[in-house]
């Protein structure tokens, strides 16, 4: 009889497995095989006696359980197959490249300086030269005199409010090439490299949009417009404060700022010495510093250091070049700057032509500060506006402490830089708070339209600030009674007749209702800004001093009719012209030819 063998359970989910088993029991899916060959032996070899006991013991084994399939993993996102391609057709785009040209390029600025020059340019062939203007173009002649054949010259620095030796000289350059027009078109080049730095640096705070409202609003108003149409040292100072500036903003996201921090030092000793006035914004350069110090995170004592090395490097060139210059820049600064006369204007008006010179930058930085205490979380932002708005108030709360409208419309201006970048900020936050993306494109054209009405005004306000009296009638017939009466010349405001006429280097040979020149070259005068002695006057005409004295009865009204009495006194003088000159005269004495003159 033969006797039948079952087949084995499979040990996937019947029987467990068991030490005794053979290999091919324990291999797991490579035994699948292997069992069948196994099975298919011990069928056909049944001869074999240890097979029948061998798989009845294996069949009173325990069973296996079963084994659950486990859930699917889901595939980690890079092993993902990757989506099919829209098969719905979409509007061709411009480049990403030529988009970003478009919005991140510099294009509008141009445009907005192309609109600044044509402002400024025509005011450039207005009028003659202001009295400033003769002063600064003269003396940078005879720098440049002195220096190439050694003519002795005016102790400038005892009384100019700002280094004879660094904008004159480059005046003087410029005015040989093109003239008065050529010096004034100088200026007008710093003006538009202020006006650059200030989009560049407003762009690098608060981004393109407030870059170009910043600049807008600042190159449209009356004072920028009147810098870029002036030839004296104001342009150039504002000039390198804005280079300053933008080395301090420059200097603030990096770590090893030694060099940004050398670089805004050598520029802010530079417009100081330019014009000693603009030291007022030195603090506010230096709270620029501390302030962009601070999302370092090294803390308030890296932030300060950087401040504390700015003011150590300005105050050591500043010394360094006072030490250089000598006691007659020491007595220049301290005159001009530091204890200047007091005038007699109130205040009030004082601080009102500043607002109406420079309200829209004012009101609109003041709204950025307000905007800025509300919408900004760290704290040294919100600080940063305030200091930016507060620059504005620097220069009229100083000029109002001392009672003075000098050069108030150019000073103003300065301020007005700094706040510029304030009022970009304010018209960036409320047009990112437009939505949707296209209302933001209508917004910013709207602010940039709305720059006309400013523009308009400070077009008309720097058409007013060129309205001195033209000097073009009195400086052909002062010339005429020059060669008619050689010998020294008392002017009210003689560094435009002196500019035009340039009487050789005879410099000694020109007084003014201030100073008193001697022959020796040394001068007799008050105080820096004020009016001379009258005693000291009417000694010179008694003695005959004089061949021209040329009044006006503006500047130095009292003093001008002492003088004039003192002449009606002395035989020795007639009056040989009376030109027109603004809404007055000029009267111009002669001394008769046949009256000795002083030797």
């Amino acid at each position: 009889m033969t006797t039948r063998v079952s087949p084995a359970p499979s040990f996937w989910g019947v029987r467990a497995r068991s030490a005794r088993e053979p290999r091919f029991v324990r291999a797991g899916r490579h035994s699948a095989g292997r069992r069948g060959s196994v099975s298919r032996t011990l069928g056909s070899n049944a001869g074999l006696a240890a097979v029948p006991s061998v798989v009845a013991a294996a069949t009173h084994t325990r069973p296996f359980p079963a084994v659950k399939p486990q859930p699917a993993q889901p595939k980690p996102e890079s092993a993902r197959a990757p989506r099919p391609p829209r098969t719905r057709p979409r509007r061709a785009a411009a480049p990403p490249c030529a988009r970003k040209r478009f919005t991140a390029g510099p294009w509008p600025l141009p445009v907005v300086l192309f609109i600044q020059a044509a402002l400024s340019l025509r005011l450039v062939w207005v009028n003659t030269a202001f009295q400033d203007e003769a002063l600064y173009l003269r003396a940078g002649h005879m720098e440049w005199s002195h220096w190439l054949h050694g003519t002795h010259i005016p102790l400038y620095q005892t009384y100019f409010s700002g280094a004879p030796v660094l904008y004159p000289p480059l005046g003087a350059l410029a005015d040989s090439v093109g003239g008065l027009a050529g010096a004034r078109i100088l200026s007008l080049g710093f003006m538009l490299a202020a006006s650059a730095l200030l989009w560049s640096t407003t762009s690098r705070l608060y981004g393109k949009r407030a870059a170009l409202i910043a600049t807008g609003l600042w190159a449209v108003l009356g004072p920028t417009l009147q810098l870029g149409a002036f030839a004296t040292y104001d342009a150039m100072s504002l000039f390198l404060l804005a280079v300053g500036v933008w080395c301090a903003v420059h200097a603030g996201p990096r770590r090893d700022e030694t060099r940004w921090i050398a670089a805004t030092a050598v520029a802010l000793v530079l417009a100081n010495a330019t014009k000693y006035a603009s030291a007022l914004f030195d603090p506010v350069v230096i709270a620029i510093v501390i302030i962009n110090a601070w999302p370092l995170g090294a803390g308030t004592k890296a932030a300060i250091s950087r401040g504390a090395a700015l003011a150590a490097y300005v105050t050591a060139g500043v010394i360094l070049l006072v030490t250089i210059g000598g006691g007659y820049y020491e007595a220049g600064i301290s005159q001009t700057t530091l204890t200047r006369v007091s005038g007699s204007y109130p205040a009030l008006l004082i601080l009102d032509d500043s607002w109406s010179w420079t309200a829209p930058v004012v009101v609109a930085a003041v709204l950025g500060l307000v905007i800025g205490v509300i919408a900004e979380r760290a704290w040294y932002q919100r600080l940063l506006l305030a200091v930016l708005t507060a620059a504005a108030s620097l220069v009229p709360i100083e000029q109002a402490r001392i009672h003075t409208l000098t050069s108030l419309s150019k000073h103003v201006d300065f301020g007005a830089w700094f706040a510029a970048i304030a009022a970009g900020y304010a018209a960036e936050k409320l047009i990112a708070w437009v939505r949707p993306r296209w209302m933001r494109v209508v917004a910013t054209g709207v602010c940039a339209f709305a720059l006309v009405v400013p523009a308009q005004t400070g077009a008309a306000q720097s058409r007013s600030f060129v309205q001195w009296p033209n000097a073009a009638r009195f400086i052909t017939v002062f010339g005429q009674l020059v060669a008619a009466h050689p010998g020294r010349f008392l002017v009210e405001t003689p560094s435009v007749p002196e500019y035009y006429l340039s009487v050789g280097a005879q410099w000694e040979l020109w007084s003014s209702t201030r100073s008193v020149v001697l022959p020796t070259g040394h001068s007799i005068s008050g105080p820096v800004g004020t009016p001379g002695n009258a005693d000291v006057y009417a000694r010179f005409i008694e003695d005959n001093y004089f061949s021209l004295i040329a009044l006006n009865f503006f500047s130095t009204h009292p003093l001008d009719e002492d003088i004039a009495a003192d002449l009606k006194r002395n035989s020795a003088y007639r009056v040989v012209a009376r030109v027109p000159y603004g809404n007055g005269e000029y009267i111009i004495w002669g001394r008769i030819p046949s009256v000795p003159r002083p030797k």
